[in-house]
């Protein structure tokens, strides 16, 4: 039988840890870059862009278009791996906190 007292203690400390990770998150950081390396997108861990970096080669009037594609190509790939990232992150700071349920999976709440 489970024991209810242990499971709530498991709950909160888990709670706990979460909420640490989560104010650490701030600090992680992704790049994304496009364009052979002419546009970087830096992104922290609360999914917000913290630095764009353009080539100079691209700074044109005539090439606007293609460096807004730039831009968003290289902000797309910086927050598919700051997902990753946040990820791996709650997933060491829980780990061995969660129960594994087969069919469960708790990595999508964070």
């Amino acid at each position: 039988m489970f024991d209810m007292m242990s499971i709530m203690n498991k709950v909160k400390e888990a709670q706990e840890k979460i909420k640490e990770a989560q104010s650490k998150l701030v600090h992680l950081k992704a790049e994304g870059e496009s364009g052979a390396g002419m546009v970087k997108v830096t992104v922290n861990g609360n999914r917000k862009v913290v630095a764009i970096q353009v080539d100079d080669t691209l700074i044109n009037a005539a090439d606007k278009d293609m460096m807004t594609d730039l831009i968003v190509a290289a902000t797309n790939k910086a927050l598919e791996e700051i997902e990753v990232k946040i990820k791996e992150q709650m997933k060491s700071a829980t780990n061995g906190m969660m129960p594994n349920i087969p069919g469960m999976d708790f990595g999508n709440m964070f």
